[in-house]
């Protein structure tokens, strides 16, 4: 049995963990939860679950949310209280799946309180890759990937040796403009750029696969997770989302993890490590399939993969100034102050003006995102 708390209850990747849980009662027992404002959720899910502690990030929703607890819950406020929450209640493993900044602090707590970390929030490793996998070290604490893609290349390589490994793969649906011209990228609409072809997502991480920012930020993940240098992670597009990831060794074998576009995959394989359990969610029929399509990636219709992979080379800040600069970017587009190619425009403006600082603690790291923001934001559009 795994005690689990949640962090981003309300999104995709929380309705998905408590779908796990209702099928898996003798193993996941979710002990916490968590949301930015979405209460009516998190209020609907501890009454199912039958969970007393509970946070909420917003100050508004939270001081809302304090009149409608039962009285024998306790509920935790803002950012201090994501940390409050997975420091105070036991539990075995705690899944971050906030977007954004967010997520960084308790995710440190939840490792220096001696708790495992399952990861959906790809910000806290490439924000603080060194620190977040340093603590996990020094408390002998286990970190496992939610994201499909790292969960997929941490089952190939079970047992495998650094030196066995000659490169990671991940896998790119394409977006939705896989196939549109680049010279038509400047008139694309925020509708548009929403409808992903596979997943159904919130809208910042939709259009960061539309913009490949999200296979970008997966690379300087992947560089942490599993100690590599960028120059070993590649990526290829896959439209269907069938093959999850893939990892090529020295002798040029490749192994491959395969389902459904479904996220309880990962998570289950998370919440149950090392053992594999039944569910029902469906076998492949690989008949049906017919074909598995690979592409390589358009650099010129997707910089976000050439900006991602210098990034995780300098290492230091920069990898949190592209993060924070393309939460900015998004942010502008969404809200209809800016054009499509501007988003990965103004990032790398961002960071060519970034000189990266090596090594950096939480502080440095904070203020490095802080000054991204506001560089990003002054930038003419």
């Amino acid at each position: 049995m795994k005690r689990v708390i949640l962090l981003g209850s309300s999104g995709s990747i929380g309705r998905s963990a408590c779908k796990v849980a209702r099928e898996l009662p003798e193993r996941m027992k979710i002990v916490g939860l968590a949301v930015s404002r979405s209460v009516p959720v998190m209020l609907a899910q501890a009454r199912e679950f039958g969970v007393k502690s509970l946070a909420v990030f917003d100050e508004q929703a939270a001081a809302d949310a304090g009149r409608e607890l039962p009285a024998d819950s306790r509920l935790c406020k803002g950012a201090a209280g994501l940390v409050e929450l997975v420091r105070e209640t036991e539990a075995d493993l705690v899944l971050v799946a906030i977007v954004g900044t967010a997520g960084l602090a308790p995710a440190l707590a939840a490792l220096s309180a001696g708790k495992d970390l399952a990861v959906a929030s790809k910000e806290i490793l490439v924000m603080a890759g060194e620190a977040v996998m340093k603590t996990a070290a020094d408390r002998q604490r286990k970190i496992l990937p939610v994201d499909s893609e790292h969960n997929a290349i941490f089952q190939c390589l079970q047992n495998a040796a650094d030196r066995e490994v000659r490169r990671l793969i991940l896998t790119a649906s394409g977006g939705p403009f896989r196939q549109t011209p680049k010279e038509q990228l400047a008139t694309v609409s925020v509708e548009q750029a929403l409808k992903h072809p596979t997943w159904n997502m919130g809208t910042k991480i939709t259009i960061d696969s539309a913009t490949l920012f999200n296979k970008g930020l997966e690379m300087i993940e992947a560089r942490w997770l599993f100690n590599v240098e960028m120059a070993r992670i590649d990526v290829i597009i896959h439209p269907q989302s069938i093959v999850h990831s893939m990892v090529e060794f020295v002798d040029h074998s490749v192994l491959a993890q395969l389902s459904h576009s479904d996220m309880c995959f990962p998570i289950q394989y998370a919440v149950t490590y090392p053992d594999r359990l039944p569910n029902n969610l469906g076998s492949l029929d690989f008949a049906k399939l017919g074909q598995l399509i690979f592409e390589a990636p358009d650099l010129q219709r997707f910089p976000a993969l050439t900006l991602a992979r210098h990034a995780g080379t300098v290492g230091g800040t920069m990898p949190a100034v592209f993060n924070a600069a393309n939460e900015v970017a998004v942010a502008r587009f969404l809200e209809r102050r800016g054009t499509f190619p501007q988003i990965w425009e103004s990032v790398e403006k961002v960071m060519a003006q970034h000189n990266s600082v090596p090594s950096a603690d939480l502080d440095t790291i904070l203020a490095a995102d802080a000054w991204a923001r506001r560089a990003c934001e002054e930038l003419h559009w």
